[in-house]
C-alpha cells in the first residue's frame, strides 16, 4: 500500500532497542503478539487515548509507528504529523517485524505470533 511521499517511512532494519514505538493494532492482535516495550493505543481508540502517547513518547524524539502491514500506521502517522509530532510509519508492520526475526511476544512475555 502506497501512500506517497507524504508519509515518512522507516524499515525495521533502521530500528534499534533504544526507539520508541507505537503499536496501533487492536487488543486480540495485540494479545497475540507484539515488540517487547511497545505502546499499545488501537486505532480504534487513538484520538480519545491521544493523551497517553502524548505522556509518553520521547520529547524531542521519533514515534515509529506500527500495525500488521503498514496501513493503519500510515493513517496514524499522517495525523500525528498534523499534531507536529515527529512520527514515521514503520514499514511492511509486525509482518516485517517478525520476517525480519526481532522478537514478538505475547500479553504474557511468552513468543508470540502475528496475526
Amino acid at each position: 500500500m502506497a501512500f506517497g511521499t507524504h508519509v515518512p517511512t522507516v524499515g525495521v532494519d533502521d530500528l534499534t532497542s533504544g526507539d520508541f514505538l507505537l503499536d496501533v493494532r487492536e487488543d486480540d492482535e495485540w494479545q497475540a503478539g507484539h515488540a517487547e516495550g511497545a505502546l499499545h493505543i488501537p486505532m480504534s481508540e487513538f484520538v480519545s487515548r491521544y493523551g497517553e502517547l502524548t505522556e509518553a513518547a520521547p520529547q524531542d524524539g521519533k514515534v515509529n509507528v506500527i500495525c500488521r502491514s503498514g496501513g493503519r500506521s500510515a493513517q496514524v502517522t499522517m495525523y500525528l504529523g498534523q499534531q507536529g509530532i515527529d512520527a514515521v510509519n514503520v514499514a511492511g508492520g509486525m509482518e516485517a517485524w517478525a520476517a525480519a526475526g526481532r522478537p514478538v511476544v505475547d500479553d504474557k512475555g511468552e513468543p508470540g505470533a502475528v496475526i
